[in-house]
């Protein structure tokens, strides 16, 4: 797996576009992000995590993330589409100011999760929980930073 291109390159090959915010897919995908937050602490409680679910809750991770980002990007103006997209999205943590380290994992859980989608990768339980643990600490960061109005307006 390759590191992951800064968002300005993904702005100068237009796979990310500059556009007029859009608040009401932004909110949209806020309230889908936190009503599968929710869904996804009371499987945890009711269902408990296995080598057997450990894909769905991988997967359920990484959409919860992505909508957060998606949602800031539109807030600020951007809008990534096609090949590349969701590298885009998650290169745009960059420009949130997270640490290097949480952008290559979400990298790596997107990486993982295409497996999952198209070449049948299995994950276990221990992987799962971690990426649990991180989508717990991302997931009040991000909704932070989509609260502060002023974070990135603009750039």
């Amino acid at each position: 797996m390759k590191a992951i291109k800064k968002f300005d390159e993904f702005l100068k090959e237009k796979i990310v576009k500059k556009q007029s915010t859009d608040k009401s897919r932004a909110e949209f995908l806020i309230q889908e992000s936190e009503n599968s937050y929710i869904n996804l602490l009371e499987k945890i409680q009711k269902i408990k995590i296995s080598d057997i679910n450990a894909n769905d809750f991988v997967k359920s991770c990484y959409d919860i993330l992505m909508e957060l980002i998606r949602a800031k990007m539109l807030l600020n103006g951007y809008n990534a589409s096609g090949i590349g997209a969701h590298e885009a999205e998650i290169s745009y943590m960059r420009v949130l100011e997270f640490d290097e380290n949480d952008v290559q994992f979400t990298d790596q859980i997107r990486f993982f999760r295409n497996g999952m989608l198209y070449y049948g990768t299995i994950l276990d339980k221990d992987y799962a929980e971690k990426v649990i643990e991180f989508t717990k600490k991302i997931y009040k960061n991000l909704t932070n930073k989509i609260k502060d109005k002023t974070s990135q307006a603009g750039k």
